[in-house]
């Protein structure tokens, strides 16, 4: 696939680093900045040109012509529907992904439906960066929560303690303790190499243990793995650009106390006009005396959102040695997440990861619906559907004779309403939403491929 990206910024710049491998180098990367483009090319080795995302002769230039897909991740939401208007009048661009940012566009659905602004999709880093903050403060405990199947089904990734009833148990046992309760376990780390889960799998303190089940059943799980934390009351963020705004705006209508540190007094005087509940603070989240005032020592979740990822991680450090229940810090560089997982920070949240997970279903050729990254990036979590083209490699047959990767495991189906865990002799149907674990991302390709219909198929 022929992709076109706009935009060589952080959004820009990690979609590309990813794409550039999964679709076989063939990218060209637009930007006005001829220097950053420059480092850019000699690191990901991708086609680039210069100039004005939206202009039509610059992206004539960058092959809009034959293009299969353009991705306009700029900083302007204007520039991102200009260029997607002008691919589509002039090039018939068949793909066209926006980057939105602006909550008065995405309200707006009359703007993106078909017949509009020539956008087919769009996506809001900032709003899945909030959305998937809130779900890890709504399960205390979890370290990755994910949504598939319209919020039907959640994949949640867990720490295992010694005071969990399953801990020092063969997973077989989880049967009989939740007798009424079907959950797939579909993969356990274990200081840090992954383990494939059976019956005779015995569940150890520190384990990560992923598992999927129905929505409303995910608390009965987790604590099997851990003596569940207190429902979260009191939450302090530290970071009021767009992300942090959103985040305490989402947080203060469903009753949460929070409290808002703003460095900028500017900044600080415009948020508080819209935060009805939200206590905004102007100082600096890593000032201890500030902290300390505001009674750190109180709140359950501490939260550092800013775009600095050194000042999250000394922030969030501080917080949780001057006693915050739980911490969290968005990190944007890889290297730092994995440092951050041998430090007393609770979470280390890439909001990289999430962007592309938005944006793999677009150009993957298989039908899915959602792609999640997990453990950083080295493992994947699928919703695909299953299509019945008379060639379907799934639809059809039983789970033990579709040929799986290795490392990859079919947790949970979505069949019209109902949730269905999966055994070995469990039969796809047509248009089956199949959530699927996949151990390694060098396999994806391979599962993917299982999805595919043929070209005839309507």
């Amino acid at each position: 696939m022929k992709i076109i990206i706009l935009g060589a910024g952080q959004v820009g710049t990690s979609v590309t680093e990813i794409l550039s491998r999964e679709a076989g180098g063939d990218i060209t990367l637009v930007d006005i900045d001829e220097e950053r483009l420059s480092l850019l090319q000699n690191r990901f080795d991708i086609r680039t040109v210069h100039g004005h995302a939206s202009f039509p002769d610059v992206l004539r230039e960058a092959g809009c012509d034959d293009a299969e897909l353009i991705l306009a991740v700029t900083n302007s939401d204007e520039t991102n529907i200009a260029a997607c208007q002008i691919a589509s009048i002039l090039f018939n661009t068949p793909k066209k992904i926006a980057r939105i940012r602006a909550t008065e566009y995405v309200s707006e659905d009359k703007l993106f439906a078909e017949g509009g602004l020539g956008v087919d999709h769009i996506i809001s880093p900032e709003q899945i960066v909030t959305t998937e903050l809130q779900r890890l403060i709504e399960r205390p405990g979890a370290l990755q929560v994910l949504d598939f199947a319209d919020g039907r089904i959640q994949l949640v990734a867990i720490k295992a303690y010694h005071d969990g009833p399953l801990v020092g148990h063969h997973l077989r046992a989880l049967k009989d303790h939740l007798s009424n309760i079907e959950t797939r376990v579909v993969a356990i780390y274990r200081q840090g190499d992954a383990i494939m889960p059976d019956g005779d799998t015995v569940i150890e303190v520190n384990d990560e243990v992923f598992f999927i089940a129905a929505t409303e059943h995910i608390r009965d799980v987790m604590s099997e793995m851990r003596k569940l934390d207190k429902p979260v009351r009191t939450i302090m963020l530290a970071g009021a650009g767009n992300i942090g705004f959103r985040l305490a705006e989402a947080l203060e209508q469903k009753n949460y106390q929070v409290k808002l540190i703003v460095q900028s007094p500017e900044r600080a005087t415009e948020v508080s006009k819209h935060l009805k509940r939200t206590i905004v603070l102007v100082g600096d989240s890593a000032d201890e005396e500030l902290l300390r005032m505001e009674n750190i020592d109180k709140m359950d979740v501490f939260c550092a959102i800013t775009n600095d990822d050194e000042a999250n991680i000394l922030s969030a450090m501080l917080a949780k040695q001057l006693g915050a229940r739980r911490v969290m810090s968005i990190v944007n560089r890889t290297a730092y997440a994995d440092l951050i997982e041998r430090t007393m920070i609770d979470i280390a949240y890439s909001p990289k990861q999430a962007t592309i997970g938005s944006v793999l279903p677009k150009f993957r050729t298989g039908a899915l619906e959602a792609v999640h990254s997990l453990r950083l990036g080295t493992a994947e979590a699928i919703e695909a559907i299953a299509l019945d083209d008379k060639s379907s490699k799934v639809v059809g047959r039983r789970i033990d004779e579709i040929p799986l990767p290795k490392g990859t495991i079919i947790g949970a189906i979505l069949r019209d309403e109902e949730v269905i865990i999966p055994h070995h002799d469990t039969v796809i149907h047509n248009l089956d939403h199949i959530i699927l674990f996949v151990q390694e991302k060098k396999h994806i390709d391979d599962v993917v491929a299982l999805f595919q219909v043929s070209a005839f198929f309507i």
